[in-house]
């Protein structure tokens, strides 16, 4: 049995959006690669089409699409579109979110609303189109989504971002709950920091990694991408309600460890018992 048999993907039909950017990308890309026949959805008809296109001359079967993921409406039509052109889907992923940076005493009320509009919402509306098309057709199916480490911690200058993170973690258990019954899985990838185009990260702020985590950098966005394709795989049949960390182990460190670390190097035997201790 070949790798991506035992994804059980093979001529299954998946639908991603945000699927022709980053993660998103990525995704769409993981998925052809597993079997799947896929929808790319993205705001950005280009990116979709790019994407679709280097799936099609590659073998596979791909069908580019435009929504915006926060109107309904949008979401409905690309959906029915989906599914006239490749068959009623079987499998989603969603990667759609973005920061809103701003403390909360300076935040406006159209800033929070933004964040929550953009990374739950924004979830929100897709997954329920999904779930309402798989129980229409009879059909069991697995969705998944990015939340984040930020809705587990504090979100200093980004509260509206943390907030609605939390909120998509409660929506996984929640939808998991409502729609277990159905044969539906609803699970998240919960990365920390992931390197996509957006970040932009300068050699100075990579750096800062080493001592941030454990594996000294942050994700790529092909590593949250396959920690996604296997949460709606056969590999992840029996998880649901989940939110994964994909982080390098960000949520496991003691919060001092970087500077534990630090006396740890410089006072030696000194630093050992601090360390231990």
């Amino acid at each position: 049995m070949s790798s991506t048999d035992m994804l059980g993907l093979t001529g299954k039909v998946g639908i991603v959006w945000g699927g022709g950017f980053g993660m998103g990308e990525r995704s769409s890309l993981r998925l052809a690669e597993a079997g799947a026949h896929v929808a790319v959805v993205d705001l950005v008809p280009e990116r979709a089409e790019k994407i679709a296109a280097e799936i099609n001359a590659n073998g596979g079967k791909a069908v580019a699409l435009t929504a915006d993921v926060t109107d309904e409406p949008s979401v409905e039509k690309a959906l029915a579109a989906a599914e006239a052109a490749l068959g009623p889907v079987d499998v989603m992923i969603t990667v759609i979110g973005l920061g809103v940076w701003s403390q909360l005493i300076d935040m406006t009320l159209e800033q929070w609303e933004d964040g929550h509009r953009l990374n739950l919402t924004s979830f929100f509306l897709p997954a329920r189109a999904v779930a309402r098309s798989l129980i229409r057709n009879g059909k069991p199916g697995a969705i998944a989504c990015v939340s984040s480490v930020s809705g587990l911690t504090a979100a200093p200058n980004h509260g509206s971002y943390g907030a609605a993170k939390a909120g998509m973690i409660n929506l996984v258990r929640t939808m998991a709950n409502e729609w277990g019954q159905h044969g539906i899985r609803v699970n998240a990838a919960m990365p920390g920091a992931a390197a996509t185009p957006r970040l932009q990260m300068t050699q100075e702020g990579l750096d800062r990694f080493k001592d941030m985590l454990p594996l000294q950098r942050p994700a790529e966005p092909d590593e949250l991408a396959k920690a996604l394709v296997f949460l709606v795989s056969d590999m992840a049949s029996y998880i649901t309600g989940d939110n994964l960390r994909v982080d390098g182990g960000w949520t496991s460190r003691f919060l001092m460890q970087s500077s534990v670390n630090t006396v740890s190097s410089t006072a030696g035997t000194v630093g050992s018992g601090v360390a231990k201790g």
